[in-house]
């Protein structure tokens, strides 16, 4: 065994007493060093593992928090639909009522208050709807737009096919997303 000018560890050399001089190297077992490189090999690699475990733990929580503000913002801005689909009865009524009153009927002073008042609640409704990211779907003249109307039937015209050229329902939008689908007329080449 070399000597060296180091001071030795007495329990060292202990447990090295016995072992044979060619598998001391500087005074320690060199099957030992190979234990304590593998063991430190295996260690850097469960840090690696254990870091990318990490790294992907990270991403799946920024995934889940994104996909929560998300929803929570979806329901704040839609939580209404239903009951703005409820309501858009109210405000077809609203509509047919004003169209069902004759001209010279809304000249009579007998029913000229009544005309402004269905009308004044009419216009409350729409800023209402306004309010809320409601909006009506244009129709009339526009082409087909499957995403925004349902074509009911179809009506011979000088128009070009696919244009709408009646309005039998109409359709409404909340925010980007479809609320009721505008009832639809579309034109057809004339026979």
């Amino acid at each position: 065994m070399e000597k060296t000018n180091e001071p030795r560890d007495e329990a060292a050399e202990k447990e090295l007493a016995g072992v044979p001089e060619e598998l001391l190297v500087d005074g320690e077992d060199s099957s030992g060093e190979d234990a304590a490189a593998q063991k430190i090999a295996q260690l850097e690699a469960e840090l690696e593992t254990a870091k990318q475990d990490v790294l992907y733990a990270r991403a799946d929580t920024q995934n889940v928090r994104r996909r929560l503000e998300k929803d929570v913002s979806d329901a704040r801005n839609y939580a209404a639909s239903g009951f703005a689909r409820d309501i858009l009865s109210v405000a077809d009524n609203l509509a047919r009522a004003i169209q069902s009153v004759p001209a010279e009927l809304r000249e009579d002073d007998k029913f000229k208050g009544l005309v402004a008042g269905i009308e004044a609640t009419q216009r409350e409704l729409d800023k209402v709807f306004g309010q809320h990211g409601i909006s009506r779907i244009a129709a009339m003249g526009m082409p087909l737009d499957p995403n925004q109307h349902q074509a009911m039937m179809e009506v011979p015209s000088d128009a070009e096919p696919g244009t709408i050229v009646q309005e039998m329902q109409a359709g409404y939008m909340i925010k980007d997303r479809l609320l009721r689908p505008a009832m639809v007329g579309v034109a057809k080449k004339a026979d």
